[in-house]
């Protein structure tokens, strides 16, 4: 699935942060797995590879969640697939994921302020 050669290059996802990038991604509208999947790599410029695997279990997760929901239609190359949209309680939970994602990128970058006397950090 990937087109980039050097697959060191990604950017390994933390536990969680699927079920908040296919939120975030399902926010657009309906969209099948493999959809959802391309969406993320695409909108990451090919830094997110979503294992289909772990994809698969995170959409039945969030629907058992009832953060989602799914139904069955026609993919775009005429093959059957199972349509995932968000509900209103996944849109809750988005708004919750991006603060709780909101506050640890604050704290990280706490952290890693430029300043503390690394060699070769970038301003």
């Amino acid at each position: 699935m990937s087109t980039r050669e050097n697959n060191d290059d990604r950017i390994a996802l933390l536990q969680g942060t699927l079920d908040l990038l296919i939120l975030r991604t399902l926010l657009l509208g309906s969209c099948h797995g493999q959809g959802v999947a391309r969406i993320i790599q695409r909108q990451s410029e090919e830094a997110f590879l979503v294992d289909h695997g772990s994809l698969y279990v995170a959409l039945q997760r969030l629907e058992e969640r009832k953060w989602i929901r799914a139904k069955w239609g026609v993919s775009d190359n005429n093959r059957k697939a199972r349509f995932y949209s968000l509900t209103p309680k996944g849109r809750e939970q988005l708004i919750e994921k991006i603060g709780e994602w909101r506050r640890l990128t604050r704290a990280m970058d706490m952290i890693l302020e430029p300043g503390s006397g690394l060699k070769g950090e970038e301003a």
